[in-house]
């Protein structure tokens, strides 16, 4: 993908050492510190706080650089020690005691740990949903940075020229997955982004010499190109600050991004229960010898604050303080009936949707055609593979903020030809290729996704989503983490399952995975027709959605079926009876469909198939209503067999139609190993049509 041009820095506006607010960055490190002090030896001891993280050494070029944010369309994706940048930014006192002590109306409402921020802030930088697992802040900061140049140089919208995505992490987290595929995108993007890295020397107890070698990441990534280099000391402000107004000119630039390495002392252990015993006392007294908030006194007392001036700042901060502790203390605990609210998006008592502040295409009042579930089929049949790239091509059209990408889906029109000549018709800021780079893939979705886009991003293999495992969790769990301020509602595309032949890598489906996963919708279409309802449904969705294609069914003869036309949309959690019947039900999803209508015919049985179409939601009262029906129910499913989603099934029928059935509720399923590569042993673990009309006739006659 070719870096577009330059971005301007039109609409964002600076702020230089003399223009700077030195009392209110003061007065932030202040309330930061009292608010550290008053939880380790208040809050902590009387357990009103149960997992606590300071930021102390850490807060003075935190307060620096959120007083350098000043683009209301800024994003900013950072850790648990990022509270003193937070309180900058906007995050208030009484949250900032609140969140910690789990009380209600915070910013996760006593969900997450308390800093585990996020913070929606109209009028200033967003502050992404923040994750608790290191380096996964990376990747959404890219997306969010990409999703700015999209916004202003595809879609025209001037309000984002100039601004920049920060992504906050610590020395440790350049270890990680997220940090280096982050930094593949923005540096071969040349993404407005800064990596804000603050080197306290250790990863807990591990010290950074063991974390990178050398112990300096800015040292070395120097050859890296369309990267800007910064290092320096954090503690001191005339050093800190002069390199983070570089670090930010440089981002708004378009010039590419940056990467700013300050050192800092870490004060306090890694969180409450850390002792520092590791360190040794020479260490630590050193450490306290680098605090930065008396330099930051020294740089301002008396040139830009008097003595006087500094006490009542105290003072002031003191005041706030303790008032805004009462206020938090004063707050109820959040309501144990709301607990299972906001896993996936809402509706309110009048009928209108509960719209998230932030993220996908809601919030922005963006409504896209209502389709409908009535076909309007064409005369030829389409393969699944063909069916699908005209539902991209259509959104596409339609959804100017859909974008398409992964590994191969450019020129080369995907692995299976699903997104051929899409990148042709609608250009390489749409759809697009991705460096080899799972996490990175799911990562820049939710990034693109809380910046108010539609990804929509292909995985190759199912088995190959593992490394974005972090990811895709985190995506689906924004909504309830957030108690509804923030959700990422992308679509993941992922093949699987055994083709002419199977193997290990390719052949995996694992769709209970996602239904384990919370804040995930999962289908699973067995034809043409539902592939398309159920894809364009995902992509007008306002909730995240794993999109399965078994790879069969891309061009199996069984699946094709009359293309239903562009408005076509499927709900999901409504399954498809596809043959009546009296004597068994029969509930499969995918390639296990067309196996057991042909054993249906080969056993000579009266079996009702239904096809289930969605994993998550599931639609239980269509199974239920049948096996009330017939007594009898086999579940066929291509997942191994121990925990399957069949097992969810046969629990709920067992605990709801327990008196109606006349058979044990029997599965079939791959036994629990790996799907083989060999065609006797392919015959071997998945359900063939013999053995499915077997156990069909073996049902009907108990």
């Amino acid at each position: 993908m070719t870096p577009p041009p330059a971005q301007t820095t039109s609409g964002a506006s600076s702020v230089t050492r003399a223009a700077l607010d030195w009392r209110r960055a003061a007065y932030h490190v202040l309330c930061s510190r009292a608010l550290d002090e008053i939880e380790e030896t208040r809050l902590v001891p009387e357990r009103k706080v149960l997992y606590q993280f300071s930021a102390r050494g850490h807060d003075v070029p935190q307060a620096l650089l959120g007083m350098l944010l000043t683009h209301p369309k800024d994003g900013v994706s950072a850790y648990y020690r990022s509270r003193p940048l937070l309180l900058t930014l906007g995050l208030t006192l009484e949250d900032a005691f609140a969140a910690p002590m789990g009380k209600s109306g915070s910013f996760s409402d006593g969900r997450d740990i308390g800093v585990v921020c996020n913070l929606p802030n109209p009028g200033g930088p967003t502050v992404l949903p923040m994750a608790g697992d290191v380096g996964s802040q990376y990747t959404p900061a890219a997306g969010w940075a990409q999703a700015l140049r999209y916004r202003h140089a595809t879609l025209g919208d001037e309000a984002y020229a100039g601004a920049i995505a920060v992504a906050h992490g610590g020395d440790a987290s350049v270890a990680t997955n997220g940090f280096w595929s982050a930094l593949t995108m923005a540096t071969t993007l040349r993404l407005p982004m800064l990596f804000y890295i603050e080197d306290n020397g250790y990863g807990i107890s591990v010290p950074s010499h063991l974390q990178t070698p050398g112990g300096n990441i800015a040292e070395n990534l120097a050859s890296f190109k369309n990267l800007r280099i910064l290092d320096g000391d954090g503690t001191d402000p005339a050093t800190a600050l002069p390199l983070m107004e570089e670090a930010v000119r440089h981002a708004r630039s378009g010039e590419g991004a940056v990467l700013l390495r300050l050192t800092v002392p870490r004060l306090s252990g890694r969180s409450g229960q850390d002792n520092q015993a590791y360190k040794g006392r020479e260490r630590i007294e050193a450490e306290k010898a680098r605090d930065p908030l008396p330099k930051l006194r020294d740089y301002l007392v008396p040139e830009h604050l008097s003595e006087e001036d500094w006490e009542a700042l105290e003072a002031e901060v003191t005041r706030n303080v303790e008032a805004a502790l009462e206020a938090a203390l004063a707050r109820p605990d959040p309501d144990p009936a709301t607990v299972t609210r906001y896993v996936f998006a809402e509706t309110k008592p009048d009928g209108t949707l509960d719209t998230q502040r932030v993220g996908g295409l809601a919030p922005e009042g963006v409504r896209l055609p209502a389709g409908t579930s009535a076909p309007q089929p064409e005369p030829r049949r389409v393969n699944m593979i063909t069916a699908i790239r005209r539902t991209l091509e259509h959104e596409l059209r339609v959804n100017p903020r859909l974008l398409i990408f992964g590994e191969d889906v450019g020129p080369k029109g995907g692995v299976h030809t699903a997104t051929m000549g899409l990148q042709e018709a609608f250009g390489e800021a749409r759809v697009f290729d991705t460096s080899l780079s799972e996490e990175g893939i799911v990562g820049r979705a939710v990034g693109m996704a809380l910046a108010g886009l539609m990804p929509v991003a292909e995985i190759q293999f199912r088995k190959y989503a593992d490394p974005a495992t972090e990811q895709l969790n985190n995506c689906g769990t924004i909504r309830w983490r957030t108690a509804n301020r923030f959700a990422a509602p992308i679509v993941v595309r992922m093949p699987g399952g055994f083709a002419k032949v199977g193997d290990p890598w390719h052949s995996v489906t694992d769709e209970v995975r996602w239904a384990h996963a919370v804040g995930w919708q999962m289908a699973f279409p067995s034809n043409a027709e539902d592939a398309v309802g159920l894809l364009r449904a995902a992509m007008r969705s306002n909730d995240p959605t794993i999109f399965f294609e078994h790879r069969l069914l891309l061009d199996y003869p069984w699946a094709r079926r009359p293309y239903p036309g562009d408005e076509y949309v499927l709900p999901f959690g409504k399954a498809r009876v596809v043959r009546e019947g009296d004597d068994l039900t029969v509930v499969a999803w995918g390639a296990m469909v067309e196996r057991c209508e042909r054993a249906r015919e080969h056993a000579g049985v009266s079996a009702e198939i239904i096809d289930l179409r969605t994993i998550m939601p599931w639609d239980s009262e269509a199974v239920l209503a049948s096996v009330r029906k017939t007594k009898r129910c086999l579940i066929v499913h291509e997942d191994a067999v121990t925990a399957g989603f069949g097992a969810e099934i046969g629990a709920t029928l067992a605990r709801e139609a327990f008196f109606d059935l006349d058979a044990p509720i029997e599965r079939l399923a791959v036994p629990d190993v790996p799907i083989p590569y060999n065609l006797g042993l392919l015959a071997a673990t998945v359900p063939g049509v013999e053995v499915i009309a077997g156990k069909m006739a073996e049902l009907v006659a108990f």
